[in-house]
Protein backbone atom coordinates (compact mmCIF):
# COMPACT_ATOMS: atom_id res chain seq x y z
CA UNK A 1 0.00 0.00 0.00
CA UNK A 2 1.38 3.42 -0.94
CA UNK A 3 1.94 6.26 1.51
CA UNK A 4 -0.95 8.15 -0.09
CA UNK A 5 -3.33 5.18 0.23
CA UNK A 6 -2.40 4.78 3.92
CA UNK A 7 -2.91 8.52 4.45
CA UNK A 8 -6.35 8.51 2.80
CA UNK A 9 -7.46 5.58 4.95
CA UNK A 10 -6.52 7.46 8.13
CA UNK A 11 -7.94 10.82 7.02
CA UNK A 12 -11.28 9.22 6.09
CA UNK A 13 -11.68 8.14 9.73
CA UNK A 14 -11.80 11.86 10.57
CA UNK A 15 -13.67 13.14 7.51
CA UNK A 16 -15.34 10.83 4.98
CA UNK A 17 -15.19 13.56 2.34
CA UNK A 18 -11.42 13.43 1.72
CA UNK A 19 -9.93 14.41 -1.65
CA UNK A 20 -6.49 14.72 -3.20
CA UNK A 21 -5.66 18.24 -4.41
CA UNK A 22 -9.22 19.62 -4.74
CA UNK A 23 -12.85 18.76 -4.09
CA UNK A 24 -15.73 19.09 -6.55
CA UNK A 25 -17.40 22.53 -6.21
CA UNK A 26 -20.68 21.03 -4.92
CA UNK A 27 -19.05 19.01 -2.10
CA UNK A 28 -20.86 19.37 1.21
CA UNK A 29 -18.81 20.76 4.09
CA UNK A 30 -16.86 19.88 6.06
CA UNK A 31 -14.45 18.27 3.63
CA UNK A 32 -10.74 17.71 3.51
CA UNK A 33 -8.16 18.15 0.76
CA UNK A 34 -4.47 17.36 0.79
CA UNK A 35 -1.47 17.59 -1.46
CA UNK A 36 2.19 16.69 -1.30
CA UNK A 37 4.24 19.88 -1.12
CA UNK A 38 7.69 18.31 -0.98
CA UNK A 39 9.59 15.98 1.29
CA UNK A 40 13.04 14.79 2.25
CA UNK A 41 15.04 12.56 -0.08
CA UNK A 42 17.23 9.71 1.06
CA UNK A 43 20.31 9.51 -1.16
CA UNK A 44 22.48 6.52 -0.24
CA UNK A 45 26.09 6.50 -1.47
CA UNK A 46 25.56 3.05 -2.93
CA UNK A 47 23.40 2.66 -6.01
CA UNK A 48 20.37 1.31 -4.17
CA UNK A 49 16.78 2.31 -3.64
CA UNK A 50 15.99 3.27 -0.02
CA UNK A 51 13.36 1.26 1.84
CA UNK A 52 11.76 4.42 3.30
CA UNK A 53 10.14 7.46 1.73
CA UNK A 54 9.18 10.87 3.05
CA UNK A 55 6.47 13.29 2.04
CA UNK A 56 5.58 16.72 3.32
CA UNK A 57 1.80 16.87 3.11
CA UNK A 58 -0.43 19.93 3.47
CA UNK A 59 -3.86 19.04 4.83
CA UNK A 60 -6.73 21.51 4.47
CA UNK A 61 -10.10 21.27 6.17
CA UNK A 62 -12.95 23.33 4.72
CA UNK A 63 -15.92 24.08 6.97
CA UNK A 64 -18.85 26.43 7.57
CA UNK A 65 -17.46 27.79 10.85
CA UNK A 66 -14.04 28.53 12.32
CA UNK A 67 -14.81 26.29 15.31
CA UNK A 68 -15.67 23.34 13.06
CA UNK A 69 -12.46 23.79 11.06
CA UNK A 70 -10.30 24.02 14.21
CA UNK A 71 -11.92 20.96 15.80
CA UNK A 72 -11.33 18.92 12.65
CA UNK A 73 -7.70 20.07 12.47
CA UNK A 74 -7.10 18.84 16.02
CA UNK A 75 -8.71 15.49 15.20
CA UNK A 76 -6.57 15.15 12.04
CA UNK A 77 -3.39 15.95 13.96
CA UNK A 78 -4.21 13.35 16.63
CA UNK A 79 -5.09 10.67 14.06
CA UNK A 80 -1.84 11.19 12.16
CA UNK A 81 0.40 11.27 15.26
CA UNK A 82 -1.23 8.06 16.54
CA UNK A 83 -1.06 6.27 13.17
CA UNK A 84 0.68 2.89 13.16
CA UNK A 85 1.11 2.50 9.38
CA UNK A 86 3.59 5.39 9.15
CA UNK A 87 5.22 8.06 11.31
CA UNK A 88 3.72 11.54 10.96
CA UNK A 89 4.61 14.72 12.79
CA UNK A 90 3.38 18.30 12.36
CA UNK A 91 5.87 20.65 10.74
CA UNK A 92 4.18 23.71 12.28
CA UNK A 93 1.00 24.78 14.01
CA UNK A 94 -2.20 25.04 11.96
CA UNK A 95 -2.95 28.19 9.98
CA UNK A 96 -6.48 29.57 9.62
CA UNK A 97 -7.99 31.19 6.55
CA UNK A 98 -11.31 32.40 5.17
CA UNK A 99 -12.44 32.65 1.56
CA UNK A 100 -15.05 35.40 1.39
CA UNK A 101 -15.97 34.60 -2.23
CA UNK A 102 -17.48 31.22 -1.33
CA UNK A 103 -17.67 31.85 1.85
CA UNK A 104 -15.82 29.07 3.65
CA UNK A 105 -13.42 28.69 6.57
CA UNK A 106 -10.17 26.77 6.18
CA UNK A 107 -7.63 25.42 8.60
CA UNK A 108 -4.45 23.90 7.16
CA UNK A 109 -1.46 22.17 8.62
CA UNK A 110 1.69 20.63 7.16
CA UNK A 111 2.99 17.22 8.23
CA UNK A 112 6.15 15.28 7.51
CA UNK A 113 5.39 11.60 6.99
CA UNK A 114 7.88 8.73 6.87
CA UNK A 115 6.72 5.41 5.49
CA UNK A 116 8.04 2.09 4.15
CA UNK A 117 8.22 2.15 0.36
Amino acid sequence: MTLEAKLVAILKTVCARTFTDFAPPTTARPYLTFQQIGGAVITPLANEVPDKENAEIQINIWADTRAEAKAATKAIEAALILATTFQARPVAAPASDFDSDIPVYCSRQDFTIWCDR
